[in-house]
């Protein structure tokens, strides 16, 4: 069952990789009805630039848009670090809107399709500049082409060169074809100028190209503009009760800092993520060194524990390299991102089992899983190839599409299933070793297996807590250049982990976890010895069933 859902995870990565973009946004929407669709979330600093262009769009034509707006809104965050994106849609339709809630940055971009131009209404306090084919209050067209961003890396085009898009309204009679436009990147002005500052209060009119059918604008981030934003798409037209007409829309997306493509709290990933690997593999040699050292006890997974941190290592080596390239060339390298998908993929494939097995005892106080033990195993391995999957689509999608937000929710869902499963098996040894402790003769060496895995339960507990609750908290209410902490916490405490792990289960001779009970013969053989004194001083040596330790017990 592993196998397989492997397999088709595989294939699935494959499919959804042809389509990714990064931060270079290709979006196609087709007959949606949301009242709001979230483009992206992007931290800006100063001098980064948001670039946009409407590829087209599909509304019904008997509406009245004076009315029901639509458009574009680009919005700070209400509050330092937290994302004013929710998944709740507001009551009111915000391109109506002639206040910013507490004057925070707001820009609306609303299309009127009968007079052929773009509304563009500042809100709030600004530090930005504009750049696009400006249109006079008379219908005269000001600039013909879109500022060059400076500071920006060479790029790729903002869209492909060779995209066929339509923009008509839908329903429309009597009109002739829908126009076919060809949709190039625009030839940058030889006046490099700064474009035009947006102002409260004061609107700009941007002109919607009769002949092709779109729009191009450029959003440059000053100084006093740096904060992480959101692009939305609103189709105000949902908000009215009863009216429910689908519309279609492509836009092309791209956003850039000074230096490169990731956002602001993922510029120092890349490097994070190598450093984080030089040290899980440091400790995964220092891990094999130590069973090498005590080879005679050491059991298979102790090896498997060895597969995990060379795994993590590896993995993320890939994502450093992954988010490199999204950084240099603004969309992932397929070979690259395939390789840390399929890394991370077997990462958590083995956290899980590793976790469970270490849970159960198997191989270091019994060889045999239970019924109820493998059940957790046939619930665990699906689900985290599961959990896996809605992780790569999610990485590798577009924010804006309908299946962005159910994949999101799965991932969260099936991740917390996870982590409560690999629990169960360390209650059971728990349980069963507080009813072995009152019962057989060998009380001293369970209660200190009762000890240990006490232990182990807590640490389990605390690191599930830590990684998928607290950490979330310490990211939302970090500024947003600083959200790169989120992490290097995550990293760190799952480092700290496997360590304690292995400290706690490592391969040495006076850990009492590794004490095996005896077998009755075993036994029975140190009474017959013990009681008949013509033996004593004779030693006998005892072999474990993975063949590898041997010790001498001396007969007293």
């Amino acid at each position: 069952m592993a196998n397989r859902g492997l397999f088709f995870g595989a294939v699935l990565l494959l499919h959804v990789l042809c389509g990714c973009d990064a931060r270079i946004h290709t979006l196609e929407l087709k007959n949606d009805t949301r009242s709001i669709v979230h483009l992206n979330t992007f931290g800006f600093n100063a001098n980064g630039s948001l670039d946009v262009k409407l590829l087209s769009l599909s509304i019904p034509d008997n509406v009245d848009y004076q009315k029901y707006p639509v458009g574009f809104s680009i919005s700070k965050s209400r509050v330092n670090g937290v994302l004013s994106y929710t998944a709740e849609e507001p009551k009111t339709c915000p391109l109506i809107l002639k206040e910013s809630p507490n004057d925070q940055p707001q820009i609306l971009f609303i299309i009127d399709m009968k007079l052929s131009r773009v509304i563009v209404r500042p809100l709030g306090l600004l530090d930005h500049w504009l750049r696009a084919t400006m249109k006079s209050e008379d219908g005269s067209v000001k600039d013909e082409s879109v500022r060059k961003t400076r500071d920006t890396p060479e790029a790729a085009a903002v869209v492909p060169t060779s995209l066929n898009t339509t923009l008509s309204p839908a329903g429309q009679e009597n009109v002739g074809p829908a126009i076919k436009i060809n949709a190039v990147t625009p030839k940058p002005a030889e006046d490099e100028d700064d474009g035009i500052q947006l102002e409260k209060g004061k609107q700009q009119i941007i002109a919607l190209d009769k002949v092709n059918g779109n729009f191009h604008f450029n959003i440059t981030f000053g100084p006093l503009a740096e904060g992480l934003y959101n692009l939305n798409f609103h189709y105000c037209l949902k908000k009215v009760p009863g009216l429910d007409s689908p519309y279609s829309l492509s836009v092309a997306v791209r956003e850039v800092n000074p230096g490169g493509y990731l956002s602001a709290a993922e510029i120092p990933l890349p490097r994070l993520y190598i450093c984080m690997a030089g040290v899980f593999f440091t400790a995964a040699l220092i891990w094999v060194y130590t069973l090498m050292k005590h080879r005679y006890s050491v059991f298979k997974i102790h090896w498997l524990m060895a597969a995990l941190a060379f795994t993590k290592a590896v993995s993320l080596v890939f994502h450093s390299i992954n988010f490199h390239f999204i950084n240099t060339k603004g969309h992932p390298i397929e070979g690259w991102a395939v390789m840390y998908y399929i890394t991370h993929l077997l990462k958590g494939a083995l956290l899980f089992i590793t976790l469970a097995l270490i849970g159960t005892g198997w191989a270091f106080v019994k060889y045999i899983l239970s019924d109820k033990e493998k059940k957790i195993f046939m619930i665990v391995i699906p689900l985290q190839v599961l959990a896996n999957i809605a992780f790569i689509i999610i990485e590798s999608g577009e924010e804006g599409s309908s299946e962005y937000a159910l994949w999101k929710e799965i991932l969260f869902l099936v991740d917390l299933l996870c982590c409560g499963a690999i629990l169960f098996p360390v209650v059971w040894s728990i349980r069963h070793l507080q009813e072995a402790s009152s019962t057989d003769g060998k009380a001293a060496m369970n209660l200190e297996k009762l000890k240990l895995f006490r232990h182990y339960y807590v640490m389990i507990v605390c690191y599930i807590y830590f990684t998928r609750i607290i950490a979330i908290l310490l990211k939302v209410t970090m500024p947003f250049q600083w959200q790169w902490c989120y992490e290097f916490l995550v990293e760190a405490s799952t480092l700290i982990f496997f360590v304690l792990t292995g400290y706690k289960f490592r391969p040495a001779s006076n850990n009492p976890y590794l004490q095996l009970p005896l077998d009755e013969e075993d036994v029975e053989m140190d009474e017959v010895v013990t009681e008949s004194g013509a033996l004593e001083g004779i030693t006998k040596v005892k072999k474990t069933s993975n063949g590898r330790e041997r010790q001498r017990e001396s007969t007293l």
